[in-house]
């Protein structure tokens, strides 16, 4: 028989929602015995378009580039320290492009099972709770997709073994 749960896909933005994305997918990727990837997107489409519309000269948009591939490494970084202080291995990848296809290819490429992203974070407006590319991911997927809400994550990813 298949498990529910062979191969998952984290989304890693570095925001406090998709840490605590990162700690429920561990545990789950614990609990069915599954593989892991952590999964940051430096969203050039978004660069790109800040440049054509001349809020960016191409000199700041390749050194804000630059900052988020930096970034990008240290929170991927964390996902697998995560992890490895829970026994697992999170794999890891650094894409480029925009957020929800980049996550979906990765997602088909990696046979992926299920995507795990971040919920929303609180004070924000209610015309921002879900993102467009949450809104992108949800629509597309083709496997199961978690929003991570988990008020407790970080006590049980504390207590977990």
């Amino acid at each position: 028989m298949k498990k529910v749960f062979t191969n998952l896909i984290v989304a890693v933005s570095g925001s406090e929602a998709s840490i605590s994305a990162a700690k429920y997918a561990i545990l789950m990727a614990k609990e069915y015995q599954c593989r892991l990837t952590a999964v940051y997107v430096i969203d050039t489409a978004t660069l790109k378009q800040l440049t054509m519309t001349r809020i960016f000269v191409p000199q700041e948009s390749a050194e804000y580039e630059k900052s988020l591939e930096e970034n990008g490494e240290r929170y991927l970084a964390f996902a697998r320290e995560l992890g490895q202080s829970k026994g697992l291995k999170v794999e890891a990848e650094l894409r480029r492009g925009a957020v929800y296809s980049e996550i979906l290819s990765c997602a088909e490429e990696r046979k992926a099972d299920g995507i795990i992203l971040g919920g929303w974070e609180r004070g924000r407006s209610s015309t921002e709770i879900i993102s467009a590319s949450h809104r992108e991911i949800l629509y597309h997927a083709n496997c199961s997709v978690i929003v991570v809400k988990e008020p407790m994550i970080d006590q049980f990813f504390k207590s977990a073994k």
